[in-house]
């Protein structure tokens, strides 16, 4: 009886602090979903009570009068160009650093890995100069490039980790029927490392989703304005027009697909983390 007792205040001193953090981290979303139905009236009036009637005007304001539909549209383009492009140059770039042992590929290795401990605002003025060299600036393409150059080190530290416990057996019966190495890297490798590229691609979409800073010095004109960026300007507007139901409502708009995008792949992330962790 004494150690189930225990048991039982160990589990309840466990999971009180987590449902205490739960809620503090779920109610401010929950509210902001709230205050995206109500009118600025009812926001003043009650702001965390329940909306009178569900006021769908907030969403068109933001999709129309705000241009919130571009700002989506451009977003979603950086996103998934971003994220090919990282897969293209990171797929072949772990498996020749971890399949094909050439001279200095741990050094190549060490080189990737030690980028990611570098601050990418360190990068940021350079990236700029650059960009305008190459007339890239103010392009969410050149914005994409420069997210996929950005999760290099990440995505291909996570996919040498699941390539190297990929049998080698697998590729030299492979080659003994024929098979090219680009045929064993995109037939065999990549198939078989499904789960760290599934894994990864999430994480970096993302990432590229929601990033902000980057899209403010790179993006100059309101019709490339990426979601997060349009989202600050109706804040800065909100603080002179009360648009605040309208803001709510573009913050619903940004997180429903992160978060869609998220229940859709919950178990591959935790399946592509924990392999990760394993065979790292």
């Amino acid at each position: 009886m004494k150690r189930s007792v225990g048991q039982i205040l160990g589990k309840t001193g466990i999971r009180i602090p987590l449902i205490l953090w739960t809620i503090a981290v779920l109610y401010p979303i929950f509210w902001m979903f709230l205050g995206s139905f109500k009118s600025n009236a009812e926001i003043y009036r009650n702001p965390w009570g329940f909306p009178e009637t569900f006021n769908w005007q907030n969403f068109a304001d933001a999709w129309t009068n705000y241009n919130i539909d571009t700002s989506v549209f451009n977003s979603l383009i950086v996103t998934v160009v971003g994220a090919v492009l990282t897969l293209v140059l990171a797929i072949p770039t772990a498996y020749a650093i971890e399949r094909l042992n050439f001279r200095g590929s741990k050094f190549l290795f060490t080189l990737y890995v030690s980028g990611m401990m570098i601050p990418m605002v360190l990068g940021w003025i350079p990236l700029f100069f650059l960009l305008m060299e190459f007339n890239l600036l103010d392009n969410i393409f050149g914005l994409a490039i420069v997210y996929a150059v950005s999760q290099l080190p990440f995505t291909i530290f996570v996919l040498t980790s699941f390539m190297s416990t990929i049998p080698k057996s697998l590729e030299e019966s492979a080659a003994i029927d024929g098979l090219s190495p680009y045929g064993v890297l995109w037939k065999i490798i990549t198939p078989l490392s499904m789960s760290g590229i599934i894994t990864v691609t999430i994480m970096n979409a993302i990432q590229f989703w929601n990033e902000y800073f980057m899209a403010l010095i790179f993006l100059q004109t309101e019709e490339n304005y990426t979601l997060a960026l349009a989202i600050d300007y109706i804040s800065s507007e909100a603080q002179y027009t009360n648009a605040w139901g309208t803001l709510f409502a573009s913050l619903v708009i940004a997180i429903i697909p992160v978060i869609i995008l998220y229940a859709i792949f919950q178990r591959r992330i935790a399946k592509g983390m924990t392999e990760g962790a394993i065979k790292g």
